[in-house]
Formats: structure tokens, C-alpha cells, sequence
């Protein structure tokens, strides 16, 4: 189906005016006032001029109706009707002068020199904001040509001219009819609606909306919806023109849809909606009229200007939220570390004082223990019993008499936890022994650290060693009558002294205690679980080494099944080396002091030394991320303090027995409450963030609910007609419907 007679001023009709111009080739009529200039092309009905205005030596075009073989003037004066019907619209090419009288008949309008947008669109398609501009024109065309009763009928942008400044002016209304005439009028192929290819269609608004659509898509995508090559050869093919019709119209709704406009980077949704629209086969889904296209483009025009307010108004609130929920969450992390480091300290603190505590109770318990063992060995009872013993074979009296007194204050033994109680002559052998036991007596202990108090054991059958003159703490050994790991504490017996002999050392009176049983560490001052106190011993042992635990919760059952000596649990050498380190100022401090049993006498000096060791030693006590070399249940962080143990009784003077105690207590019960108050605000935080975030996204809910005014959701359009909005319903689905 051929165009018809309209002034497209295509490229092909410039070529040709081109070659007759050439030819000097002259127009059908000189007409008074007017300069013909060159030709411009020709169709069924005539030719086409440019001339100039004599009078304004303004362009014009003259169109004359030079064929008058069988021509119906009533369908060519259609087009002056119409031109006059929409006289002075800028949107339109402006008819100036008509000439029916004349002969050949004319009409002279307005000359556009940019030519057709099918010219430009030859170039390929437009710019996304470019054709959008465009279409907006042109809608407002065919707006105002409406609003006069005038459909054009054949929309298509060889029918649509650019002026100087680039906007469109609607041309060939050759095709259009006003809105109460009733005869049909066929269009273009692809740009005609399916309805109106019916030699019986009645004219509607809704043909040029579909044309408007079809322009919009080729200007987006540079391709005629719909248009193949197979297309267009099945319908030409065809040989009548009701044929031809029939098969445009079963094209064009069972065809899919168009969809490459989809695939241009700038097309957003609400344009792809406006094309798909105005291209819905079913006269019912497209817009009603021009100016509902006007509205819908307008509508999506709003939403991009409303869009940064939008996105602002989104983001603002998400960028507060996030700030202050970060500014929140880095206080609150602030509060909840500083509030770790406070419990921390308190707890580090606690313990300083536990150990302290408890350090000065294994002083005063070790020193009890050297007064229980010196008042027994000092009695002369005792002295003479061991003096007459001495040498007599096991049954002799003296022996039994020695075995009876050692046994008279076994209340007192037990009472401090002793494993036994035992006594040797000047050369090291045991006389008597209590509880009684035959494996060790008459053995010669003489090597054992208890007896000499060099600090280790000397290797059995060494000679001319020398028995204590002071009491000792002996290193940890093993016991021959039980097998048990133990430690002695030990006292010399001297003579009993008279006028003529010196005082002299005739034995030694020894109390042992089993590792794991010291009755300073008891269970009521040491728990299996939140608080525990700890004994180790900083000087080295049997094997040499340094840190063994003396005393320990576990200790007892780890003994019982440990398999070998490597099992045994020890200090660290970094934490052995800190002990030590304690042990050297707090001995200094305490005979600094004066036999101060605490550090609190020490605490009120003004020496400035002092101070400054009194806070060192504190610091070294603390141990913030301490790790149980017992393990098993004991696994884990603990906060623990250490301090040494020094003994500065009546026994002696101050004394260091290389002792140490450990208060631990387990971090994760320590900052339980920290970590209880943490997890219950970060799960009210959240509940709050979920809040505001609802209340804020119900907000933003409601304003997109006032201002969507086409929803594609039914739930959503169902939602604003029950809230009494405006809305069109949802009608405008996301593909046009296939009708």
C-alpha cells in the first residue's frame, strides 16, 4: 500500500526535482505575487514548488493540482479543509493561500528547509531524550488537531516536517477526517492501527495514537514495528486490497510484540510502557486519545523530576539511619570495651587481693607448721629420746620412745594436712616415722634436700654431708613409702645445751605434704569452677625445671592418671621469669618493712622507691589473658593475679620458699555481665533499626501510593481506590494482550 499525496519532501522527490530542474522544467502556472524557484516533487495529484514570496521574499511551497484526468475533488480538497480547520497551529504546516479558481487548482503553504523526520531518521535512530522531545511535539499536534476535530489518520514521520528550529510540524492531511465523519480512511502499512485496515472502519482518535506509538518506536529503535521483509512480501502479494487489509490485520495481532525499543540502554520502564501502549493490537488497552499519551508522558516526565527528591528523600533517611546507627554501634562498642576493660581490672584487681590473701595464709600456715615442728623438736623430752636413739637397733626403748613422741601431736599433724611426720639422726637415718611404716626406717635419707637443704636432692651414698641449721622447704620428691609426689618441711633438733657442751645439731624433724592436699588451698577457698587458687613452685625441682603446679583443683586426679613426669603441668618460662622477678621486689619491700606481713604497712610509706616497687609488683601480678597449663575442663582464657609467697614468722626471719599462688578466674564468667548488658542492647538496637526501618519504609510505602498514578500492581491500585486515590487502575499491563 502506497503513501499517499502528502508533502514528505523525502530524499528521493529532492533527487528528482534535482534532474527537472536540470531539464528547466517550469512549473504548471505562474501565480501573481509568487517567484517559482525550483521543483520539489510530484504525486498522484500533482506537483510540488518552492517559490518566494515577492511581496516578503519568504519561501513557500505551491502544491498544483495538475492531473484533473478523473480526479475527485472532493477528496483533494480535504486536506485544504483540514489545514484551514487548523489554521495559525504552530503544530502544524501553515496553509497561506488556495487557489481552486485557478487552473490548475492550488494551495500554498509554509516551506520547511530540514525536511522530513524521516529524512533524519534515514541517518538512523535518535537519542533517547532527543526522540522523546520530538514525540512530546508531536502528541501536542495532534492534541490540538483533536481539539479541533480533525484525526490525520496517516501519522508517520515522512509526514512530519522540521522547522528551522528542529520541531515538528504535522503535514499531509490528505487522509484525515474530522471526528463525527464516518468514512473510513487507510493509513500507511506498520504505522496504521489493525482496526483502521477495514474499508468499513469509522474513524477514532485511537488510530493516530497507534501511529504515534509506531513513530516513537522507529525514532527509539530506527525499525518499523512489525515490518520484515516476509511481512511485507505476504501482504503485497495479496490481490485485491481487502486481502491485503485482512492479512495486515491478522499480522499485526498475532505477531509478537515488539520488544527491541527494550533493548535501548535509555528507554526506562515507564517509556517502554508508553510504546507498548499505544502499539496494543486491542483498540481497548490503548490510550483513549492523544492527550492521555500527553498525560502518561507528562506523568513519567514528573516521576524523573520527582526522582532525585525521591532518591533523596530514600537516601537521606537510609544515610542518617546509617550514620547514626554506626555512630551508634562505635559508641557502643566503646561503652561495651571500656566496660570490658573496667570488669577486667576489677576482676584483676579482686584477684591481686585474693592472691595476696591467700599468700600470706601459706606464709603464716608454712611458718605454723615450722612452729608445730620446732615446738615438738625443741621439747627436751624429745631432744634426750633422739640423742639416747641414735644408733640403737629398731626394738631398742629409746626407739620406741622416740616413735611415741612423734606421734603424741598427730592432731596438730593432721590438722595441717600432713602426709607424715618423720625424724633423723645427725647422719641422715630415720628413727621414727609417723603413721608407722617399716620401708623407711634405718634408711639413710642423708641426700634428701629436706635433710641439707642444698636445694636438690644428692645423689644416694654421698658422704660428709651436713644436716640443716634453720627450717626448710624442701623440693618437690618422691616418696619411697608411697610413691607420691611430695614436699618436706623441715626443722634441725639440737642438742640439749648445758654449761660444758655446745649446742649441736643431732637431727632433723621433717612433716611432708602430698602434692594436690595442701590445707591451705582447700576446696572452700578454691572452686571447681568460677574462682580458683593455684600453688606453684618457682624454683626448680627434681627434673630441674621451674613452675610445677603444687596445688591445683585438678591436680589430684591429673596425678592419679598421669602416665609419665612429662604430664605434669608447669608454668611458662616468660611467666616463671615474672615470678621471680616479683619475688626479688616483694622481698625487698617486706625487709624494707620491717617483718610487714602484707604489703599494707608498705603501702603508706613515703619513699618514693617503694611506690614505684609496690606498683611494679602489682603490674607483674596481673595476668589479663592467662591460659591454664592444667587444661581439660580448664581450658580457655582465665584473668589471673600472682604473687609470691614470703614467710616472715617468728620461726625466722623473712624468708622466701620460692613459692607462688595463682587466683584465676575464668573471663567469660567474669564479663558475663558485660556480655549479657552487650547482647541484650544489640538485640534492642535491632529491634529499633527494624522499627524505624518499618516505619520509614511504610512512609516512602505511602507517598509512592499518593504518587503512582498508574500502579501495574492490581493489589496496589486496589489499595489506592480503597484509600479513595486516584489511580488508573493498573490497566496498563506490562506487554500489550494479544487480542
Amino acid at each position: 500500500m502506497t503513501d499517499l499525496p502528502t508533502l514528505d519532501q523525502s530524499g528521493e522527490d529532492r533527487r528528482r526535482a534535482a534532474e527537472l530542474s536540470l531539464e528547466h522544467r517550469r512549473p504548471p502556472a505562474r501565480l501573481p505575487g509568487y517567484e517559482p524557484e525550483r521543483f520539489l516533487g510530484a504525486g498522484a495529484y500533482g506537483e510540488v514548488w518552492v517559490a518566494v514570496d515577492r511581496n516578503t521574499r519568504r519561501r513557500v511551497a505551491i502544491k498544483f493540482y495538475a492531473h484533473r484526468g478523473g480526479l475527485d475533488w472532493s477528496l483533494l480538497s480535504r486536506e485544504v479543509e483540514k489545514l484551514s480547520f487548523l489554521f495559525a497551529d504552530r503544530y502544524v504546516v501553515q496553509l497561506l493561500d488556495v487557489g481552486w479558481d485557478a487552473e490548475p487548482p492550488y494551495y500554498v503553504m509554509e516551506y520547511l528547509e530540514h525536511g522530513s523526520l524521516e529524512d533524519r531518521l534515514a541517518a538512523g535512530p535518535l537519542p533517547v531524550p532527543q526522540a522523546v522531545s520530538l514525540f512530546r511535539e508531536v502528541a501536542v499536534g495532534l492534541v490540538h488537531a483533536h481539539g479541533k476535530g480533525v484525526l490525520h489518520c496517516d501519522l508517520k514521520p515522512a509526514n512530519i516536517l522540521l522547522d528551522q528550529d528542529g520541531k515538528p510540524r504535522l503535514a499531509d492531511f490528505g487522509q484525515s477526517r474530522l471526528s463525527h465523519e464516518q468514512s473510513p480512511a487507510l493509513g500507511t502499512l506498520f504505522y496504521m492501527a489493525p482496526e483502521q485496515a477495514d474499508l468499513e472502519a469509522v474513524p477514532d482518535a485511537r488510530w493516530d495514537v497507534y501511529a504515534l506509538g509506531a513513530v516513537l518506536y522507529r525514532m527509539l529503535t530506527g525499525q518499523t514495528p512489525h515490518r520484515t521483509e516476509e511481512a511485507t512480501k505476504g501482504i503485497e502479494e495479496a490481490q485485491d486490497i481487502e486481502t491485503r487489509l485482512a492479512r495486515y490485520r491478522q499480522l499485526i495481532k498475532t505477531a509478537p510484540s515488539p520488544r527491541a525499543h527494550y533493548a535501548v540502554r535509555a528507554v526506562d520502564r515507564a517509556l517502554a510502557e508508553i510504546v507498548d501502549r499505544c502499539l496494543a493490537p486491542s483498540a481497548s488497552r490503548r490510550y483513549p486519545n492523544a492527550q492521555a499519551v500527553l498525560d502518561a508522558l507528562d506523568a513519567r516526565t514528573l516521576r524523573h523530576a520527582r526522582r532525585p527528591l525521591l532518591i533523596l528523600g530514600a537516601v537521606g533517611p537510609a544515610l542518617l539511619l546509617i550514620v547514626m546507627t554506626l555512630f551508634a554501634w562505635t559508641s557502643f562498642g566503646t561503652a561495651v570495651s571500656n566496660s570490658d576493660t573496667l570488669v577486667t581490672e576489677g576482676v584483676l584487681e579482686s584477684n591481686r587481693f585474693a592472691a595476696e590473701f591467700v599468700a600470706d595464709a601459706v606464709a603464716r600456715e608454712i611458718d605454723l607448721r615450722w612452729q608445730v615442728l620446732g615446738q615438738v623438736a625443741a621439747g627436751p623430752g624429745f631432744q634426750q629420746a633422739l640423742e639416747e636413739a641414735t644408733g640403737q637397733p629398731r626394738d631398742h626403748p629409746q626407739r620406741k620412745r622416740l616413735g611415741e613422741l612423734l606421734e603424741k601431736p598427730h592432731a596438730r599433724y593432721r590438722g595441717l594436712a600432713a602426709a607424715s611426720c618423720f625424724v633423723t639422726d645427725r647422719s641422715g637415718i630415720q628413727l621414727a616415722r609417723w603413721p608407722k611404716g617399716e620401708k623407711t626406717i634405718d634408711q639413710d635419707y642423708s641426700y634428701r634436700d629436706y635433710f641439707h637443704g642444698q636445694g636438690k636432692d644428692l645423689p644416694p651414698g654421698t658422704t660428709g654431708i651436713q644436716p640443716i641449721t634453720e627450717p626448710h622447704r624442701s623440693i618437690v620428691f618422691t616418696s619411697q613409702a608411697t610413691h607420691n609426689r611430695i614436699v618436706a618441711f623441715s626443722v634441725p633438733v639440737w642438742s640439749i645445751q648445758s654449761e660444758v657442751t655446745e649446742r649441736s645439731v643431732i637431727g632433723v624433724l621433717a612433716m611432708t605434704v602430698e602434692l594436690g592436699r595442701f590445707a591451705e588451698l582447700r576446696p572452700e577457698t578454691s572452686s571447681e569452677g568460677d574462682q580458683i587458687a593455684v600453688l606453684v613452685d618457682n624454683r626448680p625441682d627434681w627434673r630441674g625445671r621451674r613452675g610445677l603446679i603444687l596445688e591445683h583443683p585438678r591436680l589430684a586426679r591429673l596425678l592419679e592418671s598421669a602416665a609419665s613426669e612429662n604430664s605434669l603441668p608447669y608454668l611458662d618460662d616468660a611467666l616463671n621469669r615474672r615470678i621471680e622477678e616479683m619475688r626479688v621486689l616483694k622481698l625487698d619491700l617486706r625487709k624494707a618493712a620491717g617483718q610487714a606481713h602484707t604489703s599494707a604497712e608498705a603501702q603508706g610509706t613515703t619513699d618514693k622507691p617503694a611506690a614505684d616497687s609496690i606498683r611494679q609488683l602489682r603490674q607483674l601480678g596481673k595476668l589479663p589473658d592467662y591460659t591454664d597449663p592444667v587444661g581439660g575442663e580448664y581450658q580457655g582464657r582465665w584473668l589471673a593475679a600472682i604473687e609470691p609467697v614470703i614467710v616472715g614468722g617468728s620461726s625466722r626471719g623473712v624468708q622466701d620458699v620460692g613459692w607462688a599462688v595463682l587466683v584465676q578466674r575464668r573471663y567469660d564468667t567474669a564479663t558475663y555481665p558485660v556480655r549479657a548488658l552487650r547482647d541484650r542492647l544489640v538485640r534492642q538496637g535491632l529491634i529499633a533499626l527494624g522499627v524505624v526501618t518499618a516505619v520509614v519504609t511504610g512512609l516512602w510505602g505511602a507517598v509512592i501510593l499518593v504518587l503512582n498514578e498508574s500502579p501495574r500492581s492490581r493489589l496496589f491500585a486496589l489499595v489506592k481506590r480503597q484509600a479513595g486515590l486516584p489511580s488508573e487502575g493498573g490497566s496498563a499491563p506490562r506487554s500489550p494482550d494479544r487480542t
